[in-house]
């Protein structure tokens, strides 16, 4: 096994963006990075999903309640949750998705 080099898939993604660098049947991890002025526009996903802040700081909304997460913070959003980042100039957050729950119905 290998580890992880999340600085490098940071790197990649200087301008921001999103990419997975871990993918199982019940696991994905990847890597989101935001660059303001570019707004966070991603829509409830069907997993849970903890988002872990390695660099920067940022406001996290998620069903209507902020948080302000900077470097080290971890913060929860639910399966079919409305979440959205702000408040951020570069943000690198490792994203973490539980692909075993759904939206609750």
């Amino acid at each position: 096994m290998e580890p992880f080099h999340l600085e490098d898939v940071a790197a990649r993604l200087g301008p921001g963006g999103y990419e997975v660098f871990f993918d199982s049947p019940a696991l994905e991890l990847g890597v989101y990075v935001l660059v303001a002025p570019e707004p966070d526009e991603q829509e409830p996903h069907d997993q849970d999903e903890v988002y872990v802040v390695l660099e920067g700081t940022g406001v996290l909304t998620v069903a209507g309640e902020e948080m302000e997460l900077q470097r080290g913070d971890a913060a929860f959003a639910a399966a079919g949750t409305e979440h959205r980042f702000s408040a951020y100039q570069r943000l690198t957050l490792l994203v973490l998705f539980d692909k075993t729950t759904s939206p609750a119905e």
